[in-house]
């Protein structure tokens, strides 16, 4: 844990903290984040709240800013402080792992301080010089909220018109057909696929198909299969993949990476997925010592969380298929003027930061 140890060592000093709400509406989805505040020194932290149920916001930000985290004087210090806070003392959450969600807020907003008060970038920090990030833009075909998008590429073209050499991460649905997977396999553009196979009584569940695993996974021969639901019907069907085949929504932990059937050649790391920042640091060293590979992933971030899970791939995962494309990119609008991948590092001259 040399790198975690490092950090844990920088002094902080918090006097209060404030939340900001921060909600997007896409259609009838409401994406909902509240912005962490945290202030001491003369200095501002900030970090995201990706909790997904709308309810656990609201009865965070009207219980207010309750907790008392000024007893904390190192940065590892208030680590171990936030983890033995229940940060849903004012109401249980919706979905229980949405307390490493929680966690997380509150610990890169720490981080940030903690930089920003000792006047060091993270870069700095951790000895280790950012590096271009290659990025990959996820998305399902019915993200326009629009039933015509749901059976054709048009979402994808009208991306690619704007910027041709963008790379897709997709999530197949149970009403793609043959027709629309071949017309994918011609955009030449997709990197991986996630099969969704781990989510249940979720909006973006998908009924497990074999036929669909099938159909994609030959039609894909070089993409990531990401969490797959593994049964007697879908076991063989795998099999000849197994080597592509990744991680996501299982991963809370060092331990759950560990304890998964067969080491996997990649997983996806959504840092607020692991809660603590020392968990996700030991991940990072865990993987560079197996050589498995991390492609980040995001959550739908509406403020700075973007941009932080940016920053970690340029330190830690640079070159893989980072699912951190710039928010813009699940715009409906397709604005110009966005980066393109790879991503020239962006880092704040101090602090956990991104300047896009």
């Amino acid at each position: 844990m040399a790198t975690f140890d490092a950090l844990a060592e920088l002094p902080i000093e918090i006097e209060g903290y404030e939340l900001e709400d921060r909600d997007r509406t896409y259609g009838t989805f409401t994406r909902p984040s509240t912005i962490i505040h945290l202030r001491g020194g003369g200095q501002e932290g900030v970090g995201e709240d990706v909790v997904y149920d709308v309810l656990d916001h609201v009865a965070h930000r009207d219980a207010g800013p309750v907790h008392d985290l000024s007893a904390a004087t190192t940065l590892g210090e208030l680590c171990e402080l936030v983890g033995g806070i229940d940060l849903f003392a004012d109401a249980p959450p919706v979905r229980e792992f949405s307390r490493h969600y929680r966690r997380w807020a509150y610990e890169s907003a720490a981080l940030d301080l903690a930089l920003r008060q000792s006047e060091l970038s993270l870069h700095a920090a951790v000895g280790i010089d950012p590096r271009p990030v290659n990025f990959v833009c996820s998305t399902r075909l019915s993200t326009f909220d629009d039933e015509e998008s749901r059976s054709t590429t048009e979402p994808l073209r009208k991306r690619l018109a704007k910027y041709p050499t963008l790379r897709f991460k997709l999530d197949p649905t149970n009403d793609w057909t043959d027709e629309l997977i071949q017309q994918l396999v011609e955009t030449g553009a997709v990197d991986s696929l996630d099969l969704k196979g781990q989510y249940k009584g979720t909006p973006v569940d998908v009924e497990t198909d074999p036929e669909l695993y099938r159909g994609v996974a030959e039609a894909f021969p070089d993409a990531w299969l990401e969490d797959p639901d593994i049964n007697a019907e879908t076991r063989p069907v795998l099999e000849p993949h197994v080597e592509r085949i990744t991680w996501d929504a299982p991963l809370h932990s060092l331990a759950d990476i560990t304890s998964l059937e067969r080491k996997p050649r990649a997983i996806n790391s959504k840092p607020s997925r692991f809660g603590s920042l020392k968990e996700l640091l030991s991940i990072y060293e865990h993987c560079e010592r197996e050589g498995i590979a991390i492609y980040g992933g995001g959550q739908g971030e509406q403020g700075p969380g973007r941009g932080q899970i940016e920053y970690l791939a340029s330190l830690f995962h640079p070159d893989t298929s980072n699912d951190v494309a710039p928010s813009g990119y699940n715009d409906p609008a397709v604005p110009d003027g966005l980066p393109v991948s790879p991503m020239d590092p962006m880092p704040s001259p101090t602090g956990f930061r991104w300047d896009e």
